[in-house]
């Protein structure tokens, strides 16, 4: 047994700091606020933009906390009351990409920051549930500043006056469904770290998952990758256009609001996908000025690459950014996979890599938006008084053009990378003898 510790020696050490558990609440807390208020700022710009500030009775700061609502998974209904000698109703379903992916990069930056130094990790040291729990308290207090009301103009001074006189003052308003607003926010949230966990080689992961990262995370790295990159490409056109272009508050607007919901599109139709839809009215979305002429239409209409290229002959280029674009993802891909993998192999997870990435690309860019009123046979629910924009994927057409698009790229991208070193390529040598043909070592 050891004697009590001299005057002179040192005692035990103990940590100063908080409590572990107290420290990863405070990182997870850290990390959901960071990006909440990252949403609000990018929102609140992007609506500025688009001229929600003129909205009445103050109504700006709850259309931002909806927009990041929207953005972030949840849900905002909308209702229309005119009396009971008057109709109307209003939809919007639209995802503002924009705020969306700066949330999720601020988010992932900094859920993955404390885990930075670490290899493997158990399930409870990932901080999952913490984050989760974190960013649900925060999506519930913003439900309660996403709620407000208008009162709509119908634009006829007798039709007015009479409504009135009813009590058939038409208006328009909005709130959050805190119930689905909380449950898809949750898989929101989920999906999002687990694709955090699914590109980044600095994630830790846990010991019954390194069987897999070989062969997952090549892939779902380079279609990140590549959708960053259009993103990237996007913001460079948007500021070119910015500069050149009349009209800078509505291109700030698409920026702000829309941009990969542009970008992404413009990946899908590069590859030969398409989208189906209308626009009566602008309804305050923004839309680009080639996707705007191609959808003002009475009748459902195709955006694809033969549609805008008639008003736009240089969509045609989006063919060779989708082809260096695609083909620069696969080659990263095939650098970061074990040398041992044969081409075709790359090939078919690039394939399935590319047709579910533009499956979901088509499921996040669809719009469906519609306002309609009618008081006392003034005005119609589908007229003069109201405004419809749509826009519908084709989902087994961006899926067919992934598989093919990937199979290509991703056995050219595997060729291209035969010089380069892939990890587990070189071994030590035993006993004098050369490197064992690039097979990968046994072990994570």
């Amino acid at each position: 047994m050891r004697g009590p510790a001299s005057a002179g020696s040192p005692g035990p050490v103990r940590s100063r700091g908080a409590p572990p558990a107290i420290r990863a609440w405070a990182q997870a807390l850290g990390a959901a606020v960071t990006a909440l208020v990252t949403m609000i700022v990018v929102a609140a710009i992007g609506l500025w933009a688009a001229g929600a500030t003129d909205l009445p009775g103050g109504a700006f700061p709850s259309v931002v906390a909806a927009t990041v609502l929207v953005a972030a998974g949840g849900s905002v209904g909308l209702s229309g009351d005119a009396g009971v000698i008057a109709e109307a109703n209003a939809a919007l379903d639209v995802v503002p990409l924009s705020v969306t992916l700066a949330g999720a990069l601020v988010l992932a930056f900094g859920f993955l920051l404390p885990l930075r130094h670490r290899a493997v990790a158990g399930t409870r040291e990932l901080r999952i549930a913490r984050t989760a729990v974190c960013w649900l308290v925060l999506l519930l207090l913003l439900t309660l500043a996403a709620r407000h009301s208008f009162r709509i103009s119908v634009g006829n001074d007798l039709a007015e006056q009479i409504g009135s006189e009813l009590g058939a003052t038409p208006t328009v308003g909005f709130r959050a469904d805190v119930a689905a607003t909380l449950g898809v926010g949750l898989l929101w949230v989920l999906a999002l770290l687990a694709l955090t966990f699914l590109v980044s080689r600095r994630a830790p992961l846990s010991p019954r998952l390194l069987h897999y990262q070989d062969s997952v995370r090549p892939p779902a790295h380079a279609m990140v990758l590549a959708l960053l990159a259009y993103a990237v490409i996007g913001l460079i056109v948007g500021i070119v256009v910015l500069i050149t272009k009349d009209r800078p508050s509505e291109t700030l607007a698409v920026i702000f609001l829309g941009l990969p919901n542009v970008a992404w599109m413009a990946l899908g139709i590069g590859t030969g996908g398409a989208w189906v839809g209308h626009v009566d009215k602008a309804l305050g979305l923004p839309l680009p000025h080639a996707l705007d002429q191609v959808l003002r239409t009475h009748g459902q209409r195709t955006l694809d690459l033969g549609s805008l290229a008639e008003q736009d002959g240089r969509a045609w280029l989006l063919v060779a950014v989708a082809a260096v674009v695609l083909l620069a993802a696969a080659f990263t891909a095939a650098v970061r996979s074990p040398a041992r993998l044969p081409a075709w192999r790359h090939a078919v997870e690039m394939a399935v890599a590319l047709a579910l990435t533009l499956f979901v690309v088509g499921l996040l860019t669809r719009i469906s938006a519609h306002y309609g009123l009618s008081v006392i046979g003034v005005g119609d629910l589908g007229g003069d008084l109201g405004g419809e924009v749509t826009l519908e994927p084709q989902l087994l057409r961006l899926v067919g053009v992934g598989l093919v698009w990937g199979l290509v790229t991703g056995f050219l991208g595997s060729l291209l990378a035969r010089g380069v070193r892939h990890p587990g390529e070189v071994r030590e040598r035993r006993g004098g003898r050369e490197p064992d043909g690039g097979r990968e070592p046994d072990g994570p």
